[in-house]
């Protein structure tokens, strides 16, 4: 009887080993490089499509740029991505960003963000929390008719603003507001 036990035990601690590096956050020998790989594309595109995005980024503490993040809803939805927190250029942490959500919708897209920290106390809190869920206090910079963002918006003093870009899909208005920012430990 000792013998199945320990048997067992092995067996299992051996599966749910297996289970875990199997449900992995991505993030390994190549993970953190196709992370950081995306990131530098999205912010060469931001940067080239935006120019007043790289002076918002000059002001900022940090920015969190999450490249791809895919939404999905038929009554129930969600969205999910990975992206990398920067500090003076260079990323200090891995994150992931889920929201679910529930209502009248139907249909898919992904688009991209950034969220700029603009004081040390708003980077600050978004680094030491277990997970950030973004709330009204991030900022919306907001594309004008002429696929310019706003100057009022950029030249804000809120702690944290977002830019949404490179929609595409079949759900109007992509939002960030509720989604949790979880660190990924590679």
């Amino acid at each position: 009887m000792t013998d199945f036990s320990r048997r067992g035990f092995i067996v299992a601690a051996g599966g749910a080993a297996f289970g875990l590096t199997a449900c992995g956050n991505g993030l390994g020998s190549q993970g953190a490089s196709k992370i950081d790989a995306r990131v530098a594309e999205t912010l060469n595109y931001l940067y080239s499509t935006y120019p007043e995005a790289r002076n918002l980024s000059e002001k900022a503490n940090g920015m969190l740029v999450m490249p791809l993040v895919t939404e999905a809803g038929l009554g129930v939805g969600g969205s999910y991505g990975r992206g990398a927190l920067r500090v003076g250029g260079a990323t200090v942490d891995y994150y992931s960003q889920a929201k679910a959500s529930v209502g009248l919708q139907i249909g898919a897209q992904q688009y991209a963000h950034v969220l700029f920290f603009m004081t040390e106390d708003a980077l600050g809190e978004f680094r030491y929390s277990p997970g950030w869920v973004a709330g009204a206090d991030v900022k919306y910079a907001v594309l004008n008719d002429g696929d310019r963002f706003t100057a009022d918006t950029l030249a804000g003093n809120s702690p944290v603003v977002a830019m949404v870009f490179g929609t595409a899909g079949l759900i109007v208005g992509a939002t960030i507001e509720g989604s949790k920012y979880t660190r990924i430990i590679p």
